[in-house]
């Protein structure tokens, strides 16, 4: 029976490479994570107008949508973001709890850092605008971050862009139900206040599409031409022979050359330098530390 060619095409695992596991995918998101320590703190000191807080990474988790929407408080705003130019690629999720949104907005308008008990079922317009420059302060760091993993720094490329925010996980809908996520916390230590956390939400297929993980098959890599600079002829010892003299002698001289008899001869204005008999160099005759030297003036 002939083959349905409206069937998909079968390709072999050896030519396509296979797409990286999640143990595998967990270093490189802890590698995002001490990337972000180091590049978040001045974006949210700008934030705050004070002093550089402190942030730490957690180890990455294991996550879904489920745990996340039980791990939040009852009031929780979730960031939608996504990567790469085409918007909607590769999503990613920022979460962050009411709480430390809130103290934060009441230390900005000078107050201790109070939170408002019980917590309102929606974040106020003062809290709304702070959620804003947050995102777009972690956006900015995640790109950092996501640029510096294979060094890889085309405009445009590692690009983070925040797209929509909802205080409802079900509304906001990032993800399909059943996707395997990696989380990451961030714990935030600022010295004019308490500590306070956001935690990010990465699906599999965005963390191996952004870090390029993808096995290839293995390929004969062509073989570079030798180089005289490099290992192994690098330390290869060559003897240079300068020609002071080249002067013709017949057999009848040569053979009567007797002690203390001077020879005429005349040193070329440029000297030769020879490898085996090939002329590599030219060069004039010099004197340095009490020596003689030879100053290349040419080399072919």
């Amino acid at each position: 029976m002939p083959a349905d060619p409206r069937a998909p095409a079968s390709h072999c695992p050896e030519l396509i490479g296979a797409e990286p596991s999640v143990a595998e995918l967990e270093p490189v998101l802890a590698r995002i994570g001490d990337r972000l320590a180091r590049t978040l703190p001045a974006g949210l000191a700008r934030l705050s107008g004070g002093d550089i807080p402190l942030v730490k990474a957690a180890p990455p988790q294991r996550a879904s949508l489920d745990s996340l929407r039980e791990e939040g408080e009852a009031l929780s705003a979730y960031c939608l973001m996504n990567v790469d130019r085409d918007p909607d690629s590769l999503p990613l999720l920022a979460v962050f709890d009411a709480a430390p949104l809130f103290r934060l907005v009441d230390r900005a308008f000078g107050g201790p850092g109070d939170v408002p008990e019980p917590l309102p079922d929606t974040f106020p317009l003062s809290a709304e605008l702070l959620l804003a420059r947050l995102e777009t302060g972690l956006a900015e760091a995640l790109g950092v971050a996501l640029s510096a993993l294979d060094g890889h720094d085309d405009d445009g490329w590692r690009r983070v862009v925040p797209v929509r925010r909802d205080t409802s996980l079900r509304h906001l809908d990032p993800f399909p139900a059943d996707a395997d996520l990696l989380a990451l916390a961030l714990q935030v230590e600022a010295p004019d206040g308490g500590p306070w956390s956001l935690t990010l939400a990465l699906p599999i297929t965005t963390l191996a599409a952004i870090t390029a993980l993808r096995r290839a098959p293995a390929r004969h890599r062509r073989a570079l031409p030798a180089r005289p600079e490099q290992e192994p002829f690098a330390s290869m010892p060559l003897e240079v022979t300068a020609v002071l003299v080249d002067m013709p002698l017949s057999m009848a001289r040569l053979s009567g050359l007797r002690p203390g008899e001077i020879l005429p001869v005349a040193v070329a204005r440029s000297v030769p330098l020879r490898i085996d008999g090939r002329t590599l160099a030219s060069g004039t005759i010099g004197e340095i530390d009490d020596r003689v030297a030879v100053q290349v003036t040419h080399a072919f």
